[in-house]
Protein backbone atom coordinates (compact mmCIF):
# COMPACT_ATOMS: atom_id res chain seq x y z
CA UNK A 1 0.00 0.00 0.00
CA UNK A 2 2.33 2.75 -1.21
CA UNK A 3 1.20 6.25 -0.62
CA UNK A 4 3.61 8.24 -2.77
CA UNK A 5 1.05 10.66 -1.91
CA UNK A 6 -0.60 11.04 1.50
CA UNK A 7 -0.63 14.61 1.87
CA UNK A 8 -3.23 16.59 1.27
CA UNK A 9 -4.92 12.86 2.83
CA UNK A 10 -5.61 16.10 2.72
CA UNK A 11 -3.75 19.48 -1.02
CA UNK A 12 -6.46 14.23 0.51
CA UNK A 13 -8.69 15.35 -1.07
CA UNK A 14 -9.99 18.80 -3.97
CA UNK A 15 -9.13 16.14 -2.57
CA UNK A 16 -8.50 13.04 -0.25
CA UNK A 17 -12.33 12.99 0.33
CA UNK A 18 -15.27 13.30 -1.93
CA UNK A 19 -17.95 15.57 -0.73
CA UNK A 20 -20.67 14.73 -3.24
CA UNK A 21 -20.96 17.46 -5.83
CA UNK A 22 -24.08 19.47 -6.27
CA UNK A 23 -23.44 19.63 -9.99
CA UNK A 24 -25.97 17.96 -12.26
CA UNK A 25 -23.61 17.10 -15.14
CA UNK A 26 -20.64 14.76 -15.13
CA UNK A 27 -17.80 15.19 -17.62
CA UNK A 28 -15.41 12.56 -18.91
CA UNK A 29 -12.13 12.16 -17.05
CA UNK A 30 -9.46 13.28 -19.48
CA UNK A 31 -6.35 15.01 -18.12
CA UNK A 32 -4.65 17.26 -20.68
CA UNK A 33 -1.49 16.08 -22.38
CA UNK A 34 1.72 17.49 -20.95
CA UNK A 35 2.59 18.66 -24.45
CA UNK A 36 -0.45 20.95 -24.39
CA UNK A 37 0.91 23.01 -21.51
CA UNK A 38 1.29 26.64 -22.59
CA UNK A 39 4.63 28.40 -22.75
CA UNK A 40 5.61 31.79 -21.39
CA UNK A 41 4.56 33.14 -18.01
CA UNK A 42 1.42 31.02 -17.84
CA UNK A 43 3.31 27.83 -18.53
CA UNK A 44 5.95 28.75 -15.97
CA UNK A 45 3.26 29.28 -13.33
CA UNK A 46 1.63 25.95 -14.16
CA UNK A 47 4.98 24.15 -13.89
CA UNK A 48 5.72 25.90 -10.60
CA UNK A 49 2.33 24.90 -9.23
CA UNK A 50 2.94 21.28 -10.18
CA UNK A 51 6.31 21.37 -8.42
CA UNK A 52 4.71 22.67 -5.23
CA UNK A 53 2.14 19.90 -5.27
CA UNK A 54 4.61 17.10 -6.00
CA UNK A 55 7.54 18.27 -3.85
CA UNK A 56 5.63 20.18 -1.19
CA UNK A 57 8.08 20.12 1.77
CA UNK A 58 10.92 21.22 -0.49
CA UNK A 59 8.87 23.93 -2.22
CA UNK A 60 7.06 25.55 0.72
CA UNK A 61 8.79 24.22 3.85
CA UNK A 62 7.32 26.99 5.98
CA UNK A 63 3.81 25.69 5.26
CA UNK A 64 4.41 21.96 5.76
CA UNK A 65 4.54 20.38 9.20
CA UNK A 66 5.18 16.79 8.20
CA UNK A 67 6.99 14.78 5.53
CA UNK A 68 4.18 14.56 2.99
CA UNK A 69 3.64 16.02 -0.45
CA UNK A 70 0.20 16.77 -1.85
CA UNK A 71 0.71 14.13 -4.54
CA UNK A 72 0.99 11.45 -1.87
CA UNK A 73 -2.81 11.43 -1.84
CA UNK A 74 -3.52 13.10 -5.17
CA UNK A 75 -1.69 10.47 -7.17
CA UNK A 76 0.44 11.21 -10.21
CA UNK A 77 0.18 14.96 -9.69
CA UNK A 78 -3.60 14.82 -9.37
CA UNK A 79 -4.26 13.02 -12.66
CA UNK A 80 -5.57 9.62 -11.48
CA UNK A 81 -9.30 8.97 -11.28
CA UNK A 82 -10.55 7.94 -7.82
CA UNK A 83 -7.25 9.07 -6.30
CA UNK A 84 -8.42 12.57 -5.35
CA UNK A 85 -7.68 14.07 -8.79
CA UNK A 86 -7.56 17.79 -9.48
CA UNK A 87 -8.86 17.33 -13.01
CA UNK A 88 -12.03 19.42 -13.31
CA UNK A 89 -11.70 20.87 -9.83
CA UNK A 90 -11.32 24.44 -11.10
CA UNK A 91 -14.89 24.83 -12.31
CA UNK A 92 -16.80 23.41 -9.33
CA UNK A 93 -15.71 25.96 -6.71
CA UNK A 94 -17.01 27.85 -4.78
CA UNK A 95 -18.74 24.77 -3.40
CA UNK A 96 -20.62 23.79 -0.23
CA UNK A 97 -18.58 21.61 2.10
CA UNK A 98 -20.35 19.92 4.98
CA UNK A 99 -17.23 19.76 7.15
CA UNK A 100 -17.04 23.57 7.00
CA UNK A 101 -20.81 24.00 7.02
CA UNK A 102 -20.60 26.69 4.34
CA UNK A 103 -19.65 27.55 0.78
CA UNK A 104 -15.88 27.66 0.42
CA UNK A 105 -13.49 28.81 -2.30
CA UNK A 106 -10.86 26.68 -4.01
CA UNK A 107 -8.22 28.61 -2.07
CA UNK A 108 -9.92 27.62 1.17
CA UNK A 109 -10.02 24.00 0.05
CA UNK A 110 -6.32 24.05 -0.77
CA UNK A 111 -5.51 25.52 2.62
CA UNK A 112 -7.75 23.01 4.33
CA UNK A 113 -5.35 20.38 3.09
CA UNK A 114 -2.28 22.35 4.07
CA UNK A 115 -3.55 22.63 7.62
CA UNK A 116 -4.75 19.05 7.91
CA UNK A 117 -3.09 16.65 5.51
CA UNK A 118 0.17 18.56 5.59
CA UNK A 119 -0.23 19.38 9.29
CA UNK A 120 1.02 22.82 8.36
CA UNK A 121 0.05 26.43 7.76
CA UNK A 122 -2.23 28.07 5.23
CA UNK A 123 -0.84 29.87 2.19
CA UNK A 124 -1.81 33.54 1.75
CA UNK A 125 -4.60 33.72 -0.82
CA UNK A 126 -2.71 36.25 -2.96
CA UNK A 127 0.69 34.55 -2.71
CA UNK A 128 2.67 33.49 -5.75
CA UNK A 129 2.56 29.91 -4.48
CA UNK A 130 -1.24 29.85 -4.20
CA UNK A 131 -1.65 31.40 -7.64
CA UNK A 132 0.73 28.86 -9.15
CA UNK A 133 -1.21 26.00 -7.57
CA UNK A 134 -4.45 27.43 -8.97
CA UNK A 135 -2.85 27.83 -12.39
CA UNK A 136 -1.94 24.14 -12.42
CA UNK A 137 -5.43 23.09 -11.33
CA UNK A 138 -7.00 25.34 -13.94
CA UNK A 139 -4.82 23.81 -16.65
CA UNK A 140 -5.68 20.27 -15.48
CA UNK A 141 -9.34 21.24 -15.90
CA UNK A 142 -8.92 22.15 -19.57
CA UNK A 143 -11.99 21.05 -21.51
CA UNK A 144 -14.17 20.37 -18.45
CA UNK A 145 -17.30 22.54 -18.59
CA UNK A 146 -17.58 24.99 -15.71
CA UNK A 147 -19.96 23.62 -13.10
CA UNK A 148 -19.46 20.00 -14.15
CA UNK A 149 -17.85 17.41 -11.98
CA UNK A 150 -15.74 14.70 -13.60
CA UNK A 151 -16.19 10.97 -13.46
CA UNK A 152 -13.68 9.69 -10.91
CA UNK A 153 -13.60 12.81 -8.75
CA UNK A 154 -12.64 12.20 -5.14
CA UNK A 155 -11.84 8.71 -3.92
CA UNK A 156 -15.15 6.97 -4.49
CA UNK A 157 -17.04 5.26 -1.70
CA UNK A 158 -17.18 1.99 0.18
CA UNK A 159 -19.92 0.22 2.12
CA UNK A 160 -20.02 1.89 5.52
CA UNK A 161 -22.01 -0.99 6.97
CA UNK A 162 -18.82 -3.06 6.92
CA UNK A 163 -17.74 -3.52 10.53
CA UNK A 164 -14.00 -2.75 10.83
CA UNK A 165 -11.68 -5.24 12.49
CA UNK A 166 -8.39 -3.48 13.33
CA UNK A 167 -6.73 -6.70 14.52
CA UNK A 168 -7.23 -8.19 11.08
CA UNK A 169 -6.21 -4.85 9.62
CA UNK A 170 -2.85 -5.12 11.37
CA UNK A 171 -2.26 -8.43 9.59
CA UNK A 172 -3.29 -6.94 6.24
CA UNK A 173 -0.92 -4.03 6.86
CA UNK A 174 2.01 -6.37 7.56
CA UNK A 175 1.29 -8.41 4.44
CA UNK A 176 0.36 -5.67 1.97
CA UNK A 177 1.60 -2.29 3.20
CA UNK A 178 4.68 -2.58 5.38
CA UNK A 179 7.03 -3.18 2.47
CA UNK A 180 6.41 0.37 1.27
CA UNK A 181 5.43 2.27 4.41
CA UNK A 182 7.61 0.46 6.94
CA UNK A 183 6.71 -1.98 9.69
CA UNK A 184 6.05 0.92 12.03
CA UNK A 185 4.20 3.00 9.43
CA UNK A 186 6.88 5.69 9.45
CA UNK A 187 7.63 5.62 5.73
CA UNK A 188 10.89 5.08 3.87
CA UNK A 189 13.39 7.90 3.43
CA UNK A 190 15.69 8.64 0.54
CA UNK A 191 19.38 9.36 1.28
CA UNK A 192 18.68 13.10 1.15
CA UNK A 193 16.18 12.79 4.00
CA UNK A 194 13.04 13.19 1.88
CA UNK A 195 10.45 10.43 1.81
CA UNK A 196 10.48 7.87 -0.97
CA UNK A 197 7.38 6.40 0.62
CA UNK A 198 5.28 8.49 2.99
CA UNK A 199 4.56 7.87 6.64
CA UNK A 200 1.07 6.60 7.45
CA UNK A 201 1.33 7.58 11.08
CA UNK A 202 3.69 9.36 13.44
CA UNK A 203 4.83 12.98 13.43
CA UNK A 204 5.52 13.09 9.67
CA UNK A 205 2.06 11.95 8.62
CA UNK A 206 -1.31 13.68 8.24
CA UNK A 207 -3.07 14.91 11.36
CA UNK A 208 -6.33 13.57 12.77
CA UNK A 209 -8.34 16.36 11.14
CA UNK A 210 -7.48 15.16 7.63
CA UNK A 211 -9.96 13.28 5.51
CA UNK A 212 -7.57 10.35 5.32
CA UNK A 213 -7.81 10.00 9.10
CA UNK A 214 -11.39 8.76 8.62
CA UNK A 215 -11.73 5.00 8.29
CA UNK A 216 -14.14 4.85 5.35
CA UNK A 217 -12.55 7.68 3.37
CA UNK A 218 -9.18 5.98 3.71
CA UNK A 219 -10.74 2.62 2.86
CA UNK A 220 -12.25 3.92 -0.37
CA UNK A 221 -8.84 5.29 -1.39
CA UNK A 222 -7.03 2.12 -0.37
CA UNK A 223 -9.51 -0.14 -2.16
CA UNK A 224 -9.00 1.61 -5.51
CA UNK A 225 -5.32 2.51 -5.31
CA UNK A 226 -3.38 0.30 -2.91
CA UNK A 227 -1.02 -1.46 -2.95
CA UNK A 228 0.33 0.99 -5.50
CA UNK A 229 -0.16 -0.41 -8.97
CA UNK A 230 -2.42 -3.14 -7.59
CA UNK A 231 -5.63 -1.24 -6.94
CA UNK A 232 -8.83 -3.25 -6.45
CA UNK A 233 -6.94 -6.34 -5.31
CA UNK A 234 -7.97 -6.01 -1.65
CA UNK A 235 -11.48 -7.00 -0.65
CA UNK A 236 -13.74 -4.30 0.75
CA UNK A 237 -13.38 -5.89 4.19
CA UNK A 238 -9.58 -5.87 3.95
CA UNK A 239 -9.59 -2.22 2.87
CA UNK A 240 -11.83 -1.23 5.79
CA UNK A 241 -9.87 -3.27 8.29
CA UNK A 242 -6.43 -1.97 7.30
CA UNK A 243 -7.75 1.59 7.19
CA UNK A 244 -9.23 1.26 10.66
CA UNK A 245 -5.83 0.03 11.81
CA UNK A 246 -3.56 2.71 10.32
CA UNK A 247 -5.87 5.72 10.72
CA UNK A 248 -6.06 5.18 14.46
CA UNK A 249 -2.32 4.96 15.05
CA UNK A 250 -0.64 7.92 16.81
CA UNK A 251 -0.49 11.05 14.66
CA UNK A 252 -0.51 14.85 15.04
CA UNK A 253 -3.65 16.42 16.52
CA UNK A 254 -5.60 19.01 14.55
CA UNK A 255 -6.44 21.70 17.13
CA UNK A 256 -9.65 22.94 15.51
CA UNK A 257 -11.61 19.69 15.10
CA UNK A 258 -14.30 20.97 17.47
CA UNK A 259 -15.31 23.46 14.76
CA UNK A 260 -15.90 20.78 12.13
CA UNK A 261 -19.42 19.89 10.99
CA UNK A 262 -20.99 22.89 12.72
CA UNK A 263 -24.44 21.79 11.56
CA UNK A 264 -24.18 18.53 13.46
CA UNK A 265 -24.08 16.27 10.41
CA UNK A 266 -20.68 14.71 11.04
CA UNK A 267 -20.20 11.18 9.66
CA UNK A 268 -19.79 8.25 12.01
CA UNK A 269 -16.08 7.90 11.28
CA UNK A 270 -15.28 11.57 11.92
CA UNK A 271 -12.39 12.13 14.31
CA UNK A 272 -13.73 14.27 17.13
Amino acid sequence: MKFPYLALISIAAVFVMADVCAQTSVAAFKPPLESSMPTGSTGAAIQAGKRILTATPQSVPQNVGNGLSCSNCHLDAGTVANAAPWVGIWGVFPEYRSRSGKIISLQERVNDCFERSMNGRALPYNSTEMNNILAYMQWLSTGVPTGSSVKGRGVGSIDQDINPNPDHGKLVYAAKCAACHGAEGLGIRDPDGSYAMPALWGKDSFNDGAGMARTYVAAAFVKRNMPLGQGNTLTDQEAVDVSEFFTHQPRPIYPHKANDWPKGDQPDDARL
